[in-house]
């Protein structure tokens, strides 16, 4: 193994991170301590900011590509969740003195892949160390024409209620990682992998402009993202169980153990799109959504009140003691 203390910080940024900006002639391959933002007459940038943790948010073990691939997308689905094409990014690391240089190669390897896969560079950052865990914060950045950045405060009684993708895979895919749950070998390696690589909305999320009233990223599980709508908004959300799209993952692990229904409905890490549209909106956003090759489903309406709520088959009320993830 390389030894990451044999290079100073400017040596690691030159020789792994650099390289992540040269498609980025604003950002000066990261010899200065800033870098430029030069928007689009007409644009507006959205911008946001996720940390992640060592064992908080993934696990020590996992592969630094996929870290590296986790931290970025998370980012990106926020990005999407506001109609926003993402285009650059910065990163800080907080790295152990355990991590050696051959872990920030592969961790820098998996942000090139993603930068290729979806359209964004490295304009800065910054590398410490640290006695503590593995820290990592991405600030991320992208446009949206001026004044359309959708939001979670627009939903409206009437309302339908939609989810892109499948729902309850990722925190499936923390449990399989685990051992807490042990599918099939294609049933894990699918979960895991959503876990580990969730798949941001990028393309759905900028066509939802003009059609979507609000929308927010599945990030702390289906039911405590809602409610984030409902508070915005000051609106209720009926969700029906029946309509929850479930991968055949799910289907799977549900079926051997009906308790996984918490887990789905509320785990998160799905980095799926939950949004509202008014009905006479339905066939556009369809149109929309079949162009895309993106699958939309819809879960529920929105009503007067305050508070979301699921019904199973027969329209009942069910219970969930964990509406979903909280950091404190």
């Amino acid at each position: 193994m390389a030894d990451r203390h044999n290079l100073g910080e400017f040596d690691l940024i030159r020789r792994y991170l650099a390289p992540l900006a040269s498609d980025a002639p604003l950002a000066f391959g990261l010899t200065d301590d800033a870098a430029v933002i030069r928007p689009e007459p007409g644009d507006d940038i959205v911008v946001t900011k996720d940390a992640i943790v060592s064992n908080v948010h993934f696990l020590e073990s996992d592969p630094p590509e996929r870290v590296a691939q986790k931290l970025l997308r998370v980012n990106l689905s926020d990005l999407a969740a506001m109609g926003a094409e993402p285009k650059a990014y910065l990163v800080a690391a907080v790295l152990p003195r355990s991590v050696d240089a051959d872990w920030v190669a592969a961790f820098a390897s998996g942000l090139a892949e993603d930068q290729r896969r979806f359209g964004v560079s490295l304009i800065g950052g910054d590398t410490v160390s640290t006695d503590g865990p593995l820290s990592l914060s991405l600030t991320a950045f992208g446009r949206v024409p001026r004044g359309t950045a959708l939001k979670r405060s627009g939903a409206r009684v009437g309302d339908d209620v939609y989810v892109s993708g499948t729902i309850g895979d990722g925190a499936l895919g923390l449990k399989a990682v685990r051992g807490d749950l042990k599918p099939g070998g294609d049933q894990r390696d699918f979960l895991i992998r959503r876990y580990q690589r969730p798949e941001p909305r990028v393309t759905l999320g900028p066509k939802l402009i003009g059609l979507a009233s609000s929308a927010i990223d599945i990030s702390d599980g289906l039911v405590a993202d809602l409610q984030h709508i409902c508070d915005t908004s000051r609106c209720a959300i009926t969700v029906e169980l029946a309509r929850v799209p479930l991968s055949e993952a799910a289907k799977s692990a549900l079926a051997q153990d009906i308790a996984l229904l918490e887990t789905i409905l509320s785990g998160g890490d799905d980095y799926e799109l939950a949004f509202t549209v008014d009905p006479s909106k339905t066939e556009e956003l369809l149109h929309r959504a079949d162009s895309l090759h993106a699958d939309v489903t819809k879960i529920g309406t929105v009503s007067d009140g305050g508070n979301v709520t699921v019904v199973d088959r027969n329209g009942a009320p069910m219970a969930l003691p964990a509406p979903g993830y909280c950091h404190f």
